[in-house]
């Protein structure tokens, strides 16, 4: 296992029904192909050695010897390979016969796990050939050369790198109380399903959704192979399925209804299931009714593991919906926020509210957010003052921007110029004017929060904070300036994320609101508090001084949300940015600059949480949020190092 990383398969073979022999050559062979892809553990699907429609041919003794001597080929066969596999036989034993997942690596017999539930309705008549894992008595028995003991008591697999996994046969998942929740609930990360399920018309979609569902549930990886091609096709068919969960998301499928064999490959982030679980204090609360559970543990040998390479998709922008319906998205994202607003409004008795209005995306969101919020509530948008607030580093294309945007919403507008309270605040404290340090930024930022503030105060109304989540994670706001307000709408939406909303209203409002949006979306990112160039155009760029936010909003996101260390998130970084897997609409960084930009995230994410210790209140609308109330409680004092250091 690398950077949390283990590559799984799921395989499907053609089928020979009760020729053990052709199975067991069929199953070698994808063996053979994933060991050479560098799987760690391949599952094969129920009675895959023999068949799953043998029928009454399972109480022939030339069928369950055949298959115990196919077992006996595969222990050979994988007598120098480090790869795990999981196939399906019938196994007698005593007076039993029990459907089994038989587990196999290097020669040896790791377990046996025999199915739980046999489903006997309908086309299904298990229980005419099998016996329930609740019919065993634990036993130690002779199997395959091998002495092998078998328990109806939960069993867990554990890799030599610490990846635990757990085995559910077909019907298990479907029972109300599946043993995978007993396995995750153990220490399961990952758990495998050996299956037959015949296809009915409507019945695959709930297989999607149960197996989704049941990988969410329990927070792990399930991988699940289902017969194909080959079994008898008498009464039902086989479909083949090959599928591969993580965390409730489908991650790899094979194609259903496929003549040739399948080899369906993923690797499961087991450190961002371990992450999850930790996180969900529900989980970990339910793993308290297995403390007195009789669970066997069973260590499989060491594997010789290839060179590391991720195969996976990374999202390089993982704050963008990825739903196919964007408009539906960024619609429930506005309705959060028109709805926490509304709230407060209502709460408030407040007739008006009072928004900096600059010519950029965060304030351009919360004016939205306001007008939408009013026009939900019945209330007349002249009660949303928009105030813009030129001072000297204010460009021409903003101000004009502001002003029309205002104007062409409908809200009242007011302009208050900073320049001559703040030239009279820079004398009061002495501060030479032609020094562009921070005082010459903060003082401006100050001096505009402070105007907005008062002015509230005179009208009887909130202030809407404009500041937005990457700005709070790099602490990229003025303490007690752009950093205060009475309620911050975009307290939990990233920079990355802003551009999508202001874009997706722009498709929704007027021409001239909407030509407006798209020049603001057009325009640098910039706190304006330097005097433009010669030319008048914006001097200051925000992303030349703290970094590319494309890159720090996936910094934020690895970090926050899945606790990963520098060093996956630079190997993630590297694999999405640097052009050796192009996509559309990402720029291209070398791992210089990467390496430079996440030093910089990680030294000012803990720079400045004391900003964060104090934030207005502000609706919560994904999964990442720098509340100090709600998702992130970190001590002001915290020390960078470990994170600097790797």
């Amino acid at each position: 296992m690398e950077y949390g990383y283990i590559k799984v398969a799921s395989a499907v073979p053609l089928v020979s029904v009760a020729n053990c022999n052709e199975n067991v050559k069929n199953i070698e062979t994808l063996i053979a192909q994933a060991e050479g892809q560098g799987v760690e553990i391949i599952v094969f699907p129920e009675l895959c050695l023999t068949g799953y429609t043998c029928q009454d041919l399972f109480r022939q003794h030339v069928l369950l010897d055949a298959a115990e001597v196919a077992v006996m080929k595969l222990l050979e066969f994988t007598n120098q390979l480090d790869i795990i596999a999981i196939v399906g036989a019938p196994v007698a034993v005593g007076d039993l016969l029990l459907n089994c997942a038989i587990v196999i690596q290097k020669g040896h017999v790791l377990g046996i796990v025999p199915k739980t539930y046999l489903p006997n309705y309908s086309e299904f008549y298990e229980k005419r050939w099998f016996a329930s894992a609740q019919d065993l008595r634990s036993c130690t028995f002779h199997f395959a050369g091998h002495s092998v003991s078998i328990t109806s008591s939960p069993q867990l697999f554990r890799t030599m790198d610490g990846v635990t996994f757990g085995i559910e046969i077909c019907e298990d998942v479907w029972a109300p109380t599946p043993p995978s929740n007993h396995l995750a609930l153990a220490g399961a990360d990952i758990i495998f399903n050996l299956s037959a399920s015949d296809e009915l018309i409507g019945k695959h979609d709930y297989l999607l959704s149960l197996l989704s569902n049941q990988s969410a549930r329990t927070m792990s990886g399930y991988v699940y192979s289902s017969a194909g091609f080959g079994e008898s096709t008498q009464d039902v068919v086989y479909g083949g399925n090959a599928l591969i969960y993580e965390n409730g998301k489908l991650i790899a499928q094979g194609e259903r209804f496929s003549l040739q064999p399948q080899l369906q490959t993923a690797q499961i982030d087991v450190e961002y299931l371990r992450s999850e679980r930790r996180m969900n204090t529900t989980f970990t609360n339910a793993q308290r009714r297995m403390i007195n559970e009789d669970i066997r543990f069973i260590d499989a040998d060491v594997v010789d593991h290839h060179d590391f390479v991720l195969e996976r998709t990374v999202n390089p922008h993982p704050f963008i919906p990825q739903s196919d319906d964007m408009e539906r998205s960024c619609n429930e994202i506005f309705s959060i926020q028109v709805m926490g607003l509304a709230r407060r409004i209502v709460h408030t008795h407040a007739k008006t509210v009072v928004v900096g209005v600059s010519g950029g995306l965060d304030s351009t969101l919360a004016l939205l957010v306001c007008v939408k919020t009013f026009d939900k509530l019945g209330m007349d948008r002249n009660g949303i003052v928009g105030v813009t607030m030129p001072g000297f580093g204010t460009t021409d294309r903003t101000y004009n921007n502001a002003v029309s945007l205002m104007n062409s919403l409908g809200v009242t507008i007011r302009e208050i110029s900073i320049a001559k309270s703040v030239t009279q605040h820079f004398e009061d404290i002495g501060h030479d004017m032609q020094v562009h340090d921070v005082t010459y930024e903060n003082g401006q930022a100050r001096e505009r929060t402070q105007i907005l503030m008062d002015l509230s105060n005179q009208l009887g109304g909130l202030v809407i904070g404009t500041g937005d989540l990457s700005e709070l994670a790099l602490g990229w706001a003025t303490y007690n300036g752009d950093h205060m307000s009475m309620y911050g709408v975009n307290a939990s939406i990233p920079k990355t994320l802003i551009k999508y909303l202001v874009e997706f209203v722009a498709k929704t409002v007027d021409d001239k609101s909407a030509s407006t949006l798209f020049d603001i979306i057009a325009t640098p990112i910039s706190p304006e508090l330097i005097p433009a160039d010669e030319h008048g155009n914006i001097k200051q760029k925000t992303e030349d001084l703290v970094g590319p936010y494309e890159l720090h909003d996936f910094f934020l996101y690895y970090f926050l949300r899945c606790g990963f260390s520098p060093r996956k998130i630079f190997m993630l970084a590297c694999h999405v940015f640097d052009g050796t897997h192009p996509q559309k609409g990402v720029s291209i960084y070398s791992e210089e600059t990467i390496r430079h930009w996440l030093r910089t995230f990680c030294r000012r994410f803990f720079a400045q949480q004391f900003k964060r210790s104090c934030l207005p209140d502000g609706p919560k609308v994904g999964s990442v949020s720098l509340s100090p109330r709600g998702d992130w409680r970190m001590p002001t004092d915290a020390q960078s190092a470990l994170w600097l250091e790797e």
